[in-house]
């Protein structure tokens, strides 16, 4: 019988209702009589349920003794903030979808007219999303993209100047977005203010689009300037804020990249820098591995109750668990979440877990925190933008080209036919490790002293070079009304 690359091999008789394991853990039962040479794959194993998620063990995995890692830096942007980004971008973000066409426009007329005259700015990006009108703006899951949208505009990779580009009409406000301040429905509009942030298209002083253009450039051109001053200095490893990301994974996922990924999530640890993981549905069936390595019980009690909230979310929407993995995840071997789950967590290395974060919400400590996000790709990154990353890491097994603008997105293969096939998309290849050529460690070194030179500039990514980029997309649990 000929199994696909990557695909699983029964080495031995299993019979209906037998456990079938790999990574030592229990992926499903077999679903039917499996004889020895078999393909095992999703039609032949039975989906075990979730683990319960009462009497789960916390905090009892003592920290691994690693010796910090001292003497690595890179060149960043220096923040008042005291943030550091990796890039200096001008952001221009909105309060709700109908001005995306708008900001595309001024984004391009930006970019030709105005951008050449700042050296030092890397590039002008439109913050666009589908929020903002018609929306249960006080409901309580409105809280996800509200906050995740003001916490974009604190990316440190915007360097504090970013412009917000509203309508007038929607119910989320644009000063909504560059305060603390409770949100409030149908407060004024605010007028065009050339020493302000903000500015409204319906202000009632404009005399047509042209004239609305020309205030968006005007007011560009004041942020340009004050980008154009930031200056790269060398900054220590400390500072990264890295994200730690999978899609299009298979089989080779929890054996080559991610374990590499995960060896690099120490490394950065062991500097003293910020990483973190995400993917509730790809960590919720290997949580019994993760809280146990909690530094306290408050931590470990927090990775539950962010299980238990999407357990909610997906039983509110009549789904559950077993709608991932996604039909080529199984094309590349993985037959199902639970197998997914094991090999995605091994992203999160062998460091303690400092501290989780809910959806859209700010990292608060160095070291490693889990950021509660969907598995979706898109979602994630937007997500993990929010949350202050000012790099990541993305490891694929089936390809894609996804990137993010705002921040350089470092793509690694699982497997070297991949990378050979997209030899001018993926960045780093980490199949390597199935041919031998390379160990784990080999590429998870590898890739650091790559984030380090992404980092400073020096090395541009793939995604960069060929202008490949997502749009954000936002998590919105709340009713649209």
């Amino acid at each position: 019988m000929a199994i696909p690359q990557g695909h699983k091999v029964a080495l031995f008789p299993i019979a209906i209702g037998d456990p079938i394991i790999r990574y030592g853990e229990i992926i499903g039962t077999a679903a039917c009589d499996i004889a020895r040479g078999d393909h095992v794959n999703e039609t032949s194993v039975k989906l075990p349920n979730a683990p319960a998620l009462q009497d789960m063990p916390l905090a009892r995995r003592s920290a691994p003794e690693a010796e910090a890692l001292e003497g690595y830096t890179f060149e960043g942007f220096r923040n008042a903030d005291g943030s550091v980004g990796t890039k200096n971008v001008l952001g221009i973000t909105t309060s709700v979808q109908c001005v995306a066409g708008t900001t595309d426009y001024v984004v391009r007329r930006i970019k030709s007219e105005l951008l050449p005259n700042y050296p030092n700015v890397d590039d002008v990006v439109a913050l666009n999303h589908s929020y903002g009108c018609g929306v249960a703006i006080n409901a309580p899951a409105a809280i996800v993209p509200i906050r995740t949208l003001k916490n974009i505009s604190l990316n440190p990779n915007f360097g504090g100047e970013v412009m917000v580009i509203g309508l007038g009409c929607e119910k989320l406000q644009p000063s909504a977005l560059l305060t603390d301040q409770p949100v409030r429905i149908y407060e004024n509009t605010e007028a065009a203010d050339p020493g302000a942030n903000v500015l409204s298209l319906q202000d009632e002083s404009f005399s047509g689009f042209g004239d609305m253009v020309d205030g968006i450039l005007d007011m560009a051109e004041r942020h340009l300037e004050k980008l154009n001053r930031r200056q790269r200095e060398t900054c220590p490893a400390s500072e990264l804020v890295v994200g730690m990301q999978c899609g299009g994974s298979d089989a080779f996922s929890g054996v080559t990249a991610n374990p590499a990924v995960g060896f690099a999530t120490d490394l950065i640890v062991r500097a003293g820098g910020s990483v973190m993981f995400s993917e509730v549905t790809e960590v919720r069936d290997a949580i019994h591995l993760l809280t146990p390595r909690a530094v306290s019980t408050e931590v470990g009690q927090a990775l539950l109750d962010q299980m238990a909230w999407y357990d909610n979310y997906l039983e509110q929407g009549q789904a559950d668990r077993s709608a991932n993995p996604s039909p080529g995840n199984k094309r590349g071997g993985l037959s199902n979440v639970v197998e997914k789950a094991l090999g995605s967590i091994i992203k999160s290395g062998n460091s303690p877990i400092v501290d989780v974060i809910g959806p859209g919400e700010r990292i608060r400590k160095r070291g490693l925190t889990f950021a509660a996000t969907p598995a979706s790709d898109f979602i994630c990154g937007t997500l993990q933008l929010a949350a202050g990353m000012n790099l990541q890491v993305f490891t694929t097994g089936r390809g894609t080209p996804y990137g993010l603008p705002m921040v350089p997105v470092i793509k690694v293969a699982t497997n070297t036919a991949l990378s050979q096939r997209w030899h001018d998309i993926i960045d780093l290849d980490a199949g390597r490790i199935a041919t031998g050529d390379a160990s784990i460690e080999d590429i998870g070194w590898e890739l650091f002293h790559l984030i380090l030179d992404v980092a400073s500039g020096r090395k541009l990514v793939a995604a960069d070079r060929l202008g490949l980029h997502n749009d954000l997309v936002l998590f919105n649990p709340a009713p649209v009304t």
